[in-house]
């Protein structure tokens, strides 16, 4: 998200003119600077995944906002491994949780619902990818976990179909309008974000 902020910053920058060109200059060098610790920082070649933190090898579903926000291209392998280790190691019963509570960094005890929202998530990826299919698969599984009135909790338990967490819960309601957009329209918000002109460089990250 670091990389985010300046990205976002250097376009709208660029667009009003409103900031210097050197202070452009050197945003974009920050950019490139972050985009390039990241992708050899956080990305695992030997579980073929970026990571939730440097160093680890745990997974994080907030990776799977890489390819939507335009960090990497939605072809690219270091994404395709990342989305794979997740639906791997992440899924329950078909929704996404949220990280790998087993490895006890946030200390706390037993294991939460899967998150709707990382689960919308997931199927942005997909359809990202061109796995249309899947992503409407897992979009339509979701629609069906909606109460009576079609609002969504901010978690949810599979295995009693049960909504967990705040209820209801306004980031399940934006990832669902996200990932509707995102499959009924050729220009959907992902899409949309990640079409810019130049950008920082996207290196293949190669184990040596």
């Amino acid at each position: 998200m670091a990389w985010v902020a300046f990205d976002r910053a250097i376009r709208l920058a660029e667009e009003y003119h409103t900031v210097p060109a050197d202070g452009v200059a050197h945003w974009k060098r920050l950019r490139d600077r972050i985009h390039t610790e990241v992708c050899t920082r956080g990305f695992d070649p030997q579980i073929n995944s970026f990571t939730q933190y440097y160093g680890s090898t745990l997974l994080d579903a907030s990776l799977l906002m890489l390819a939507p926000v335009g960090f990497l291209p939605p072809g690219d392998p270091r994404i395709a491994g990342t989305v794979a280790a997740i639906q791997e190691n992440l899924l329950e019963e078909g929704f996404v949780r949220r990280y790998q509570s087993d490895g006890g960094v946030d200390g706390l005890t037993g294991r939460e619902g899967t998150f709707l929202m990382t689960s919308f998530w997931l199927a942005d990826n997909l359809a990202l990818m061109g796995r249309s299919d899947e992503a409407r698969h897992i979009f339509k599984r979701l629609l069906g976990v909606r109460n009576d009135v079609g609002l969504l909790s901010e978690e949810y338990a599979p295995s009693t179909g049960r909504m967990l967490g705040n209820f209801p819960q306004a980031f399940s309601h934006v990832a669902l309008i996200n990932t509707a957009a995102n499959l009924s329209m050729a220009k959907g918000p992902s899409r949309l974000r990640r079409a810019r002109p130049g950008g920082a460089p996207q290196p293949i990250v190669t184990s040596s």
